[in-house]
Formats: structure tokens, C-alpha cells, sequence
């Protein structure tokens, strides 16, 4: 057994994989071939639910199982109204692994998927959070940085890692935001990760189904391109999301001016204008990722886009990981 295979083998163990390396859940990029395709090449691929219904679920679980007989994991988010429903397609399915995002998960969740033998990975942003997550029975831990793409945290992948890890061992613990080098998944190995989550890097894989121009963009963008949306004013409050700066990131700006300056004058209420700073991004990441709009999209995607320099296939990017923790 290689020092790497025995660094991760917790992780391997809990996930069936050959490599501890999971696929981040990206919402429209995440679906049935780049999962399968993540799974195929010795990692743990992760299909984002996103706000699918739960017939398109089941349709897209199937059509991965379909391309693999390797493991791979569902998913949800926890605020989706058909959540409970969402779970008994997992559980139908006989998904093996199933991850609940977005916030604090319900412990009917929780108990439903343990009940059903289904293994459940929360995320947790602090060590209070995580050691509330264990007590309610969940199996592994996902400790996300603010460097990753997507809805964030305020906290840096290091210095959660330092925070969480040394003080979590009653589960597997798995570290994401920011990593695109074997080199840094060795690294928090070493301080007692189970594995690690990647999600930016295997977006320009050939497998990935999103749209050439969006792909291109990531290949163009550099580490500070990728921003999170801000936040203008305390009144009116947003769940930070990074992206990479564009036409849209400057309008949201603008709109937020807007709204604050409408308030200020009583012409809005709070609640109305809380409401159009939020509708701002609906629809975006599908203009985005399928459509190919990338100027008035949401091009979510985490700092580590830096270090995206070409289009290859998902095994090709596994080979480098390993080639680099390896060494």
C-alpha cells in the first residue's frame, strides 16, 4: 500500500472508491455524465439536485447508474419544499450516499436515510456546527472554504481545516474550496482529512455538459476574477455567492443602489425590496451553464479557476491529482 492509499483510506473505505476524491455538487454542471464519468476514474461523483422535481431526480439517477457501476452520491438541498420526497427517490434508487447542502439539515433527514442504511454527508462552516452534525448521526463531514465557487461561508478552506480537523474524529472529514493540486489534497491528509472535494477543476473536463463559452471563460479567468457577490447594505442582506466578475456582477450592484435608495425615500417596503434584490439571480447559472450567457449569467465558479488552463478528459485530471499528491 502507497503512503497516499494509506493517508486516505478512511475515505476510500467510507466512499467504495479507489480515490478519496469527491466531485463537487455544481447545480446544471454536475448531471449524469461528468458524475459518471468523475466515478469511473477512481473518484466519488456527486449529482446536484439542485431544484429538480423528484421524477427529473429519479431520471438522472437512473441514467447515471446506467453509465457507472461505480459509487456515486445524490445531492439535496435541504430548503427544496419536495425535500422528504427527494429523499424517498434516494432511498428507492438505492442511492448509497446521499449529501444534504444548503443550511442545517431537519433530523427527519437525517433519520429517514439512516433508516434506509443510506450513508449522509452534512457540510459543516464550524466546529460547533460539526460537532452538532455528529450528534444528530451523520456519517462524514464536508468542511468548505470561502475560496470555493458557489454559495460561501466567510471562513478560508485553511484555516477551517485547522479549526475542524485536530478536534473531529468520530467521522470522516472531507475538505473543499480552493484545491486543484494533488500537492494541497496530500497536505490536508496529512493533518487528518479523510479526502478531499473539487469541483472548479472538473468543470473544463470534455465529459462536463456545459455550455463552450462557459467553459472558456473559466479557461481565460484568473484567481481574482472569481468574487463573491456584495453586499451594499446590512437592510438588506445576501447569501454571498462567488462567481466570476462580469456584466451581471455589475448590474446586481446597480440594482442594490437602487433598491436602497427607493427604501431610503419610502416609495418600497423592506420585504419588497428584499425580494428584488433576490429574484436579481433567478435563472442566472442556467443562462450561464447551458445557455452560454456569460455576461449577464452567474458564472459560479471558486478561486482555484486560476489554475484551469485547459479542456481534458476527467481521467486525465485524476491522473495529475495522483501524480502530484503522489510525489
Amino acid at each position: 500500500m502507497t503512503v497516499l492509499q494509506t493517508l486516505w483510506k478512511r475515505g476510500t473505505d467510507f466512499l467504495g472508491t479507489k480515490y478519496a476524491i469527491l466531485g463537487g455538487a455544481m447545480t446544471w454542471v454536475s448531471e449524469r455524465t461528468l458524475v459518471s464519468a468523475i466515478s469511473n476514474a477512481g473518484g466519488f461523483g456527486m449529482l446536484a439536485s439542485g431544484s429538480m422535481d423528484p421524477e427529473r431526480l429519479r431520471l438522472e439517477i437512473k441514467a447515471t447508474q446506467a453509465m457507472t457501476q461505480k459509487p456515486f452520491g445524490v445531492n439535496l438541498i435541504t430548503m427544496h419544499p419536495a425535500l422528504q420526497d427527494l429523499i424517498q427517490v434516494c432511498i428507492d434508487e438505492k442511492v448509497t450516499h446521499v449529501a444534504l447542502a444548503g443550511g442545517l439539515p431537519p433530523a427527519y433527514a437525517i433519520e429517514s436515510l439512516k433508516q434506509a442504511g443510506v450513508k449522509v454527508i452534512c457540510f459543516a462552516p464550524s466546529l460547533a456546527i460539526a460537532k452538532r452534525l455528529i450528534k444528530l448521526g451523520i456519517d462524514a463531514l464536508v468542511i468548505e472554504g470561502m475560496e470555493a465557487g458557489g454559495h460561501i461561508g466567510p471562513v478560508s478552506t485553511t484555516v477551517l481545516a485547522q479549526e475542524i480537523l485536530p478536534h473531529v474524529k468520530e467521522v470522516p472529514v472531507f475538505v473543499a474550496g480552493g484545491i486543484a493540486r494533488g500537492e494541497a489534497i496530500t497536505s490536508y491528509l496529512k493533518m487528518g482529512a479523510a479526502g478531499c472535494q473539487l469541483g472548479t477543476l472538473f468543470v473544463c473536463s470534455t465529459e462536463c455538459q456545459a455550455h463552450p463559452k462557459f467553459k472558456d471563460i473559466f479557461i481565460r479567468s484568473s484567481a481574482r476574477d472569481a468574487i463573491p457577490s456584495p453586499q451594499l447594505d446590512p437592510r438588506f442582506p445576501i447569501i454571498p455567492v462567488r462567481g466570476i466578475k462580469n456584466e451581471g456582477t455589475k448590474k446586481f450592484m446597480d440594482i442594490q443602489k437602487d433598491v436602497i435608495s427607493r427604501f431610503d425615500k419610502g416609495d418600497i417596503t423592506q420585504q419588497e425590496g428584499q425580494l428584488e434584490i433576490e429574484h436579481f439571480w433567478a435563472g442566472a447559472l442556467r443562462r450561464a451553464v447551458v445557455d452560454g450567457d456569460v455576461e449577464t449569467g452567474s458564472v459560479m465558479a471558486g478561486q482555484s479557476v486560476g489554475m484551469v488552463k485547459e479542456e481534458l478528459p476527467v481521467q486525465s485530471i485524476m491522473d495529475r491529482l495522483i501524480e502530484q499528491a503522489q510525489a
